[in-house]
């Protein structure tokens, strides 16, 4: 049986990659960072719970990329460099082949990024993981929501929806073909995390957020903070590539309130839409423009011909979605 000790010193621990980025790392009673001169610590957290944010048996290499991806995301949406992370686990048994297999997957990640896993916590108890991410970015260069402009350009990375058409697929909400749930259920059990396209846009972009419960209500939260209104066309969203199959209502939902997309939606003045597309296009992300920042309060809905489009959508809520 293994210890709680053991099962962090065995699966969860590595030498320093950065030394110059972490001068101690798991072990001791804190972890030690260095930030780099003139730059801002950026700190995020998310947790995932076990029935609520993934099914009951998940795939556990998947799991470990996805909740260190929705973390990432959260980077990405400030223009942040991945530093490190903590990582706080309840387990209900120390399963080695579960451990191995998400340990696997949240480090294959880390590596990607180059982000350092730096300590955390570990008990027994209903499967739960808490990520607290850092990273860096100079000073007074995040994108922050509040940083919206009158006229800016709305824009989005990649596409939308497929992740919540899968949901919709296991959920036997429709029925899709067995090659099209697989396709879509990447998305939502993957995720990729747009660290590269958020470095990018600094400097470009005006305001971010991530796409985690869905573009209408995650855009809101810019509006809110901006204290500004936008107009959506809501026909202009880039569908995923398996939702884009589906009809008009299924795909506007989807795409408005779909959640997990893990894109980034970020604002721009009209002057820098050939930046914005350079910067993509570097990175090898595509962006769409979907609409424009308004000083009237609210968000409007309007299809390809500017007519307005009622449509009654609610995106995640932790305490009130199902």
């Amino acid at each position: 049986m293994l210890s709680e000790f053991d099962l962090i010193a065995k699966y969860f621990t590595r030498p320093l990659r950065r030394a110059d980025r972490c001068a101690l790392g798991v072990g001791d009673d804190c972890a030690l960072l260095t930030p780099s001169p003139g730059m801002q610590i950026a700190v995020s957290t998310d947790m995932l719970v076990e029935g609520r944010h993934f099914f009951a048996g998940a795939e556990p290499a998947k799991l470990g990329h996805k909740c260190l991806a929705v973390n990432l995301s959260d980077l990405a949406a400030m223009g942040a460099k991945p530093l490190a992370f903590t990582l706080a686990l309840a387990l209900p048994e120390a399963n080695p082949d579960w451990l191995a297999a998400f340990s696997g997957g949240l480090l294959a990640l880390a590596d990607l990024h180059d982000c350092e896993l730096i300590g955390g916590d570990t008990t027994k108890g209903p499967l739960t993981i808490c990520i607290t991410v850092f990273g860096e970015v100079p000073l007074a260069a995040a994108l922050r929501r509040d940083a919206a402009k009158v006229d800016d350009d709305i824009w989005v990375s990649g596409s939308l929806g497929d992740a919540r058409l899968a949901l919709a697929g296991y959920r036997n909400e429709l029925r899709l073909e067995p090659g099209a749930q697989q396709a879509a259920g990447e998305r939502m059990h993957a995720p990729t995390p747009r660290v590269a396209l958020g470095l990018a846009l600094r400097g470009i972009a005006h305001a971010a957020i991530d796409i985690s419960d869905g573009l209408g209500g995650d855009l809101q939260h810019i509006l809110d903070r901006s204290q500004v209104g936008a107009s959506l066309q809501i026909d202009a969203l880039p569908a995923g590539p398996i939702l884009s199959r589906q009809s008009q209502t299924l795909r506007r939902n989807f795409c408005l309130a779909g959640g997990d997309d893990y894109e980034l939606c970020f604002t721009a003045a009209p002057a820098q839409r050939e930046q914005v597309l350079a910067a993509a296009q570097k990175v090898g992300v595509a962006v769409t423009r979907i609409g424009c920042i308004e000083a009237q309060p609210g968000l409007r809905l309007l299809d390809l011909s500017n007519q307005p489009v009622a449509l009654d959508v609610t995106s995640f809520d932790h305490f009130s979605s199902p």
